[in-house]
């Protein structure tokens, strides 16, 4: 029902439909079988499209209930409410919910004069008349309250709908200049380190090739600088690898990458995002090496983002990571209500893909799926060492 609302709201409408059908059979006496069939045709069937034309549909509701108004609606036929009145109020809800506040002000209006005209004209049952209307009054503004908080959270999941995909446009950029930046930063060392070596050993090699027959002491003297410029090329190598891989990164131009010890910050971020979480991590992951603990952060990062966008309002996840002999297992899980159109396109997406590329490169196993009790879970097994 959630996939597909007029599935929903077919239901409602055939619901009061076949209500009111026990209202026609009684009054048939009374009344004209046409007039209150079409009365209730135009009071049931644009509930069907509530969602879709909010406003059309509400005022041929409207429309519905002014020709029973007129028509009949007295206690002489028997018939003062039919079930197809509801849909008054399934209206009221729609309008406020979906066309706004002051859409459905003005709808309330139309709705307090024909329900005043009704109670003194039709009803017209002396004293009784203040408990009708405050009956009448109560269904409505249980309507309006309804469609208030529903219309507040609609708003509030487009506002925060937007700001992800925002956020994962600005990371793709920013990924994407990174990673031009980091190329360029790279091949700028590296031809600074290994261009001058190489070219220096292979003019000593050519000499040493030359010389050696002739002047055995040239090309012994050729050798040795091959091999002091080889020696030196690697003490570069080995420290500008030991620069890109440094998380402290002082004295240098790179941003270290998030490890373990970062997961807390990250459940901090998803907080402020409105995805209450909560993290029950190991003591011992600090020692965790840099390409373990990037992968580990990772996999937890776009599982809470997948929770943030499928989950629904008012789920909370929970982040296990755990530390057994020569494995690490991290578990993220959530109580959150996604619907089988979200879950089919979590597994089906590159989220869900990309994470277990991260753990198939670390030689551990991902597992993703429904969790037993409801909601969404991922968990990942890797290892300590790569085998």
């Amino acid at each position: 029902m959630r996939a597909h609302p007029a599935f929903g709201d077919s239901l409602i409408a055939g619901l009061l439909f076949v209500m009111d059908l026990g209202t026609m059979v009684a009054a048939s006496d009374f009344m004209s079988p046409g007039t209150m069939l079409l009365v209730g045709l135009l009071m049931v069937v644009p509930v069907v499209f509530r969602r879709r034309h909010p406003l059309g549909s509400a005022y041929v509701i409207l429309a519905g209930g002014a020709l029973q108004l007129v028509t009949h609606g007295d206690l002489d036929t028997g018939v003062p409410v039919r079930a197809s009145d509801f849909a008054l109020a399934v209206a009221l809800y729609t309008v406020v919910a979906y066309a706004g506040r002051r859409q459905g002000l003005l709808y309330a209006v139309w709705l307090a004069l024909g329900s005043l005209i009704w109670a003194f004209w039709r009803v017209n049952a002396g004293p009784e008349v203040v408990f009708v209307l405050f009956v009448v009054a109560v269904v409505f503004g249980f309507s309006w309250a309804l469609g208030e908080f529903v219309g507040a959270r609609r708003a509030y999941h487009s506002e925060l709908e937007q700001r992800l995909r925002l956020l994962e446009t600005e990371r793709d950029q920013q990924a994407r200049i990174a990673v031009g930046e980091e190329r360029s930063r790279i091949a700028r060392e590296l031809h600074d380190v290994v261009a001058h070596a190489v070219s220096v050993m292979v003019v000593q090699a050519d000499g040493a090739g030359y010389a050696i027959r002739g002047n055995p002491e040239l090309a012994e003297a050729a050798v040795r600088t091959i091999a002091d410029t080889g020696r030196q090329a690697l003490t570069e190598l080995r420290r500008l690898l030991g620069v890109l891989r440094s998380e402290d990164g002082s004295g240098t131009q790179w941003v270290p990458q998030p490890g373990a010890n970062d997961l807390e910050e990250l459940a901090e971020n998803c907080r402020a995002a409105g995805l209450p979480v909560r993290l029950e991590v190991a003591d011992d992951l600090g020692a965790l090496p840099a390409g373990l603990g990037l992968g580990l952060y990772r996999i937890v990062q776009e599982a809470l983002t997948n929770t943030l966008k499928h989950a629904g309002s008012g789920a909370s996840a929970v982040v296990r990571v755990t530390r057994t002999g020569d494995q690490l297992a991290v578990e993220v899980a959530d109580d959150g209500f996604g619907t089988p159109h979200d879950l089919v396109a979590v597994s089906g997406g590159n989220g869900l893909i990309g994470m277990r590329e991260r753990a198939g490169v670390l030689g551990g196993t991902l597992d993703a799926g429904p969790n037993p009790g409801g909601g969404w879970r991922v968990r990942a097994v890797l290892p300590l060492a790569p085998s």
